[in-house]
């Protein structure tokens, strides 16, 4: 079995392109769409590649979002093959990013070569925006690209993210929103001690276990249409010199808020410290915002990506914006309507990463259909 997006996509994947390195997927691409007439703009930042590509200088948008790079291996004697040899085995091709996301990568590029072959005279303009920094920090990525572009008055009108989102069938989920991200570095000072004299000491894991009891109890918000309620969770708790007769100094913890558009990272700032400040600690608290919720709620977007779906497989897919973060948060600052569709993601950052043949094609065709519903009359 041969085609189009599977030959780019195994192209893409026998390149070893672990994050931030793209080790030339990205010139792959561009050297395709170079010979379709797009104008193309490489941003390396730090150690990031970065495109953006555009063809066509009028509205609608539509942009295709992606990254080249992929997470480690982890053990190579694990791997029925080679993880960076792409292989054809039991009706599926195998390679590290074969999910998350080359065969997204090479559905891009041959939807809009059958788009374009089909449409050249099509309105409005199409963009990609690809980046190799997706899976690592995400600091010189899409987010500097969004802010070159935000610079210079450069907006989108719609925006395919390619993240595996199917989930137990290929088509059934569409991601229309994430979840923001909210950690914190607290740390609740004490006084350090000998443990058979706790009157001259002050155990900070003692004074900060109610605050922390209480906090875990909280409802945050109830979550709304699109979104579950907001969680908090710790993920790390250290205190103590290692020896046993010693009461800490301090004890550092470390947690997350997962939050949904019924709340803003202020607010729940607000309310952490408040339950802090009640319980009377000494603490110091750092915070870092990772990332803010964005919401495509229903309208000609999700429309036009379903459609598509249920035209290929028959499946009427469901919104949803459950799992981690993705580079849409950044997208959605100059996008009014992002939303985030690809092969299923049961596979993906584990070992023997896998697409399923039978998907390849008709995510392109998905692909390809959804730039017809948005730029064809």
């Amino acid at each position: 079995m041969s085609s189009p997006t599977l030959e780019l996509a195994q192209a893409l994947i026998a390149r070893p392109s672990l994050t931030p390195a793209d080790a030339g997927c990205q010139a792959l691409m561009i050297a395709r769409l170079e010979k379709l007439g797009f104008q193309i703009e490489e941003m390396r930042f730090g150690e990031v590649d970065n495109f953006w590509a555009r063809r066509g200088d009028t509205h609608p948008v539509v942009c295709f979002a992606g990254h080249t790079d992929v997470v480690p291996t982890g053990p190579l004697e694990q791997w029925q093959s080679e993880p960076f040899a792409p292989t054809i085995r039991d009706g599926a091709l195998y390679g590290r990013g074969a999910a998350d996301m080359k065969t997204s990568d090479a559905a891009f590029i041959t939807a809009i070569e059958a788009f374009l072959q089909a449409h050249p005279q099509h309105a409005g303009s199409i963009a990609l925006l690809i980046t190799s920094d997706e899976e690592g920090p995400s600091v010189d990525g899409t987010v500097k690209v969004v802010e070159a572009l935000k610079a210079r008055g450069e907006t989108l009108d719609y925006c395919i993210v390619g993240e595996p989102t199917s989930a137990g069938q290929f088509g059934d989920t569409i991601k229309n929103g994430r979840r923001g991200s909210l950690s914190g570095r607290l740390v609740v000072k004490g006084v350090q001690g000998h443990i058979a004299y706790p009157q001259l000491a002050k155990n900070p894991i003692h004074l900060a276990a109610p605050a922390l009891a209480e906090l875990a109890a909280i409802e945050w918000d109830r979550g709304n249409e699109y979104f579950p309620p907001t969680t908090w969770q710790m993920s790390n708790i250290h205190g103590g010199t290692g020896a046993g007769n010693v009461i800490p100094g301090e004890v550092e913890i470390l947690f997350n808020f997962r939050f949904s558009t019924a709340s803003t990272p202020q607010g729940l700032q607000e309310c952490l410290e408040g339950v802090l400040k009640k319980h009377g600690l000494d603490y110091t608290l750092d915070w870092t915002l990772g990332g803010k919720p964005f919401l495509t709620p229903r309208g000609r977007l999700c429309e036009a990506v379903s459609a598509s779906i249920r035209a290929e497989t028959g499946i009427t897919p469901q919104l949803s914006t459950t799992g981690g973060t993705s580079d849409g948060r950044f997208i959605a600052d100059i996008c009014a309507e992002v939303v985030e569709f690809g092969p299923l993601n049961m596979s993906i950052h584990k070992l023997n990463e896998h697409v399923r043949l039978d998907t390849i094609e008709p995510l392109s065709r998905i692909y390809r259909r959804t730039l017809e519903a948005l730029l064809l009359p």
